[in-house]
Order: C-alpha cells, then sequence, then structure tokens
C-alpha cells in the first residue's frame, strides 16, 4: 500500500469518525447540562473553512517553502505518523470517558472527574488529539501557507472551547476540578 492510499484512507476515516462523534455523542439538554455556548458549531465552522481554504491555496500554489528535492516524500510520511497519533490519543481520550464524553460542553448527572489513563497528564487530550489531526492536515499540503492558515484558526477556537469547557467543570465540580486543574496542564504535559 502506497503511502498516499494509507494517508487517503485514514484522512477519510479521521473525517467519518469526527462526523459520527458530532452525531452519536451530542448531548441533548434533557440528557445533561449543555453549556456549550455554539462552540461545536463554531468549531465545525472554523475546521471546515480553514482545511477548505488551506486545500486550495495549496493546490493553486503548490509547495512553498518545501522545494528541495525529497523534502516533499518525508514531510508527507511525518504528517501521516502525526495523524496517527492523533488519531489514536483522541480516540484512547473518547473511549475512556465513556458515556461522559460528549461532543458539545454538556455535564451528565452522573459524570465525574477522570484522573487515571491519559487525564493523569493533560486535561483535554481529546483536543490535543485533534490538533496533531489538524497539524497533520497542514503539513500534508506542502505549504507553509496552507499549514499557517489550516492550524492557527482552529487551535485559536479550540483554545476558546477548553475555557468554555473549563468554566463549565469548574462549576460543576468546584473544588475537585481546580486541584485536578493545579495538577495537570490543559493539552501538552509539563508545557500547557
Amino acid at each position: 500500500m502506497s503511502l498516499s492510499t494509507l494517508w487517503l484512507i485514514l484522512d477519510y476515516g479521521w473525517i467519518a469518525s469526527e462526523i459520527y462523534i458530532g452525531v452519536a455523542t451530542r448531548t441533548r439538554n434533557g440528557s445533561g447540562t449543555v453549556r456549550d455556548r455554539g462552540t461545536l458549531y463554531l468549531l465545525w465552522l472554523v475546521i471546515v473553512v480553514s482545511i477548505t481554504a488551506g486545500t486550495w491555496i495549496s493546490e493553486a500554489n503548490g509547495p512553498l517553502g518545501f522545494d528541495r528535492p525529497g523534502e516533499g516524500h518525508w514531510l508527507k510520511l511525518t504528517a501521516l505518523l502525526i495523524l496517527i497519533a492523533g488519531l489514536a490519543l483522541r480516540w484512547s481520550a473518547i473511549l475512556s470517558l465513556g458515556k461522559s464524553f460528549s461532543s458539545n460542553v454538556a455535564i451528565h448527572s452522573t459524570q465525574t472527574v477522570l484522573k487515571t489513563g491519559l487525564y493523569r497528564w493533560m486535561r483535554h487530550p481529546s483536543y490535543t488529539g485533534l490538533l496533531l489531526c489538524i497539524l497533520a492536515v497542514g503539513l500534508h499540503t506542502l505549504n507553509w501557507i496552507s499549514l499557517l492558515v489550516i492550524t492557527i484558526p482552529t487551535a485559536a477556537v479550540l483554545l476558546y472551547r477548553i475555557h468554555v469547557e473549563e468554566i463549565a467543570l469548574r462549576e460543576a465540580f468546584g473544588e475537585e476540578y481546580l486541584e485536578y486543574s493545579r495538577r495537570t496542564k490543559r493539552l501538552v504535559p509539563g508545557v500547557y
């Protein structure tokens, strides 16, 4: 199987999994306290627009900044490995949360603060996985402008979503979540 075929399979698999996550895990008002503030729709909009614009820029201008022979191959391989890592991290985090996971910001009455597994080291490993997937898509374009167009707006909206989510978690779990927040970083263990 070629590198480009594997990329297509994983890329379309990622897109399909995000659609599934968005539809199947969305909390309705009756089954939990929804505190999303529209961040789910904003995140989807920014991801779709950013990837579409970044892809268009790359196709219109070709590789920018990756003109040396063979450079595109190793960068596409790196993008594939980052995509695999992002998918593994995102799905592990989602599966760890189980029924407590929701695609929109919502708190369920039976939900608790998970402090084991990936959540021992970071508060939002599914978002770290999502950011890795976005980074992989940007790198795969082989275009610095496309990379920036894809990653910066998505990261900005994701940081806003994390802010909204952490307000909801602090309100729901109080001191327990505050203490957990003091011990763990948001996205990158030991860094941020």
